[in-house]
């Protein structure tokens, strides 16, 4: 079995030594050096799932990986044939989103969108972060689907995958074309973000939500600088997310706060201080998820976790594993989402308690569909009759 085999099968299982793990992922040519991937997230790029090769780097005695550059981001066209995307999970409250980008820059390790770069022919791991998509053609596509006369108006949900507020937003500014379009029609929209960027769309998205058509939720997974810079480095800092979430808030706009992912044993202890925080900030409502680790996810998050945290490696993969059924992840709908066990129920109740404390989640007003207006614009093919 090699390197990578042994990484893919399970080599950090708690059991096995942290060590042994270290030096084998450390030698194997699987982990990039840290100077091609300073400011990244992930330090693997393994080939994606449904390549039929894989690649690694070693060193062949000619010095040659001196030569190699860092991983510098990279955007591509997307031409997709639909703005928005539909989904009929269970666990979730939408069941249609729209992505303006794919992959996502904030290089978050623990993103369980990662895999997705796969049907790409990228990996989940730099790739995911470095070798990204843009769809400019969205707002058009958005405007046009719209437009139909058999479209049955749902509210959208934006930034459930990647962050439409992810740093390469400032330059092509898809996110705010599609948030006029849907002012412009009276559509509902949800946003959740880990981006402070997203107080720059206040003047569209305050008159949507004194219209009942807006809500915002700011992500924050933990309150430390310096564990939110090795987890998530190019997000903004958890100051910064409560700073937007209190301009949010005074501004008008229904805001929450998402606590995802809870790692147990490394960020669980947060979960009042998170809440408290977001409260004062003028949070109204809060949620939260447990750490998820598909696909190749597990893998990269193992890895950052023996590079960032060794000591605690072995007792965070146990109790997550103790949540998901022994396994490193169960994707059944109703436990993706919480997880199940002792550990798992006691996360939940603090949560709720916390929350009740604080006066969260007392109220929701239901965002408005009464008030939509099909769009008029370009694209649109206007009725001969």
């Amino acid at each position: 079995m090699n390197d990578l085999s042994q990484l893919k099968q399970g080599v950090y299982a708690p059991g096995n030594s942290v060590d042994v793990a270290e030096a084998l992922v450390a030698g194997s040519g699987i982990r990039i050096d840290v100077d091609r991937r300073r400011g990244r997230g992930a330090a693997l790029n393994i080939s994606g799932r449904f390549e039929q090769k894989t690649r690694e780097v070693f060193d062949d005695g000619w010095q040659t990986l001196e030569e190699l550059p860092p991983f510098k981001t990279e955007v591509q066209i997307e031409k997709p044939k639909t703005a928005i995307t539909r989904n009929d999970s269970p666990d979730i409250s939408f069941d249609r989103s729209i992505n303006p980008y794919r992959g996502c820059e904030h290089g978050c390790i623990y993103c369980f969108a990662r895999p997705t770069h796969a049907y790409m022919g990228l990996s989940a791991g730099l790739d995911f972060e470095a070798k990204l998509f843009a769809k400019p053609d969205a707002p058009r596509l958005l405007e046009r689907e719209l437009a139909k006369p058999d479209y049955k108006l749902r509210p959208i949900a934006i930034g459930t995958n990647t962050d439409p507020y992810q740093p390469i937003e400032k330059e092509w500014r898809i996110m705010r074309q599609i948030l006029e379009v849907l002012k412009e029609a009276n559509h509902p929209v949800m946003i959740v973000t880990k981006s402070a960027m997203v107080t720059r769309d206040i003047d569209l998205l305050a008159p949507m939500a004194e219209k009942g058509l807006a809500r915002v939720g700011i992500s924050v997974t933990t309150l430390d600088r310096k564990l939110a810079r090795s987890m998530e480095p190019r997000a903004s800092t958890p100051t910064k997310r409560l700073e937007a979430l209190r301009a949010i808030s005074e501004a008008g706009i229904p805001a929450g706060v998402l606590v995802a992912p809870i790692i147990p044993a490394l960020n669980d202890h947060e979960i009042e201080r998170v809440l408290d925080s977001a409260k004062s900030a003028g949070a109204s409502d809060a949620s939260y998820v447990l750490l998820r680790l598909p696909l190749e996810v597990s893998p990269l998050f193992r890895d950052w976790l023996l590079r960032n945290y060794p000591d605690r490696y072995r007792h965070v993969m146990s109790l997550i594993r103790s949540m998901r059924g022994g396994k490193d992840y169960d994707a059944e709908f109703g436990k993706r989402m919480k997880g199940s066990g002792p550990y798992a129920w006691q996360i939940g109740r603090r949560f709720e308690l916390a929350a009740k404390r604080l006066g969260l989640n007392l109220t929701r007003r239901q965002l408005r569909s009464d008030l939509f207006v099909p769009p008029l614009g370009m694209g649109v093919q206007l009725s001969l009759l």
